[in-house]
């Protein structure tokens, strides 16, 4: 019985591990690409035409 509890607990943790990796490389994905499409947006705002 306490083989087979150590073995859920064991893939449990990794299953946690995975997700917690995978979270961080989407999550940093995310933010170059959000910090890339802000720069294009500041790079060309001397193209845009202010009336007003």
């Amino acid at each position: 019985m306490e083989e087979h509890t150590y073995k859920v607990l064991g893939s449990t943790g990794a299953l946690n591990l995975t997700f917690g990796v995978i979270s961080i490389v989407v999550g940093v994905t995310a933010g170059v690409l959000l910090i890339i499409s802000g720069a294009k947006l500041i790079g060309s705002r001397k193209n845009v035409l202010v009336t007003g």
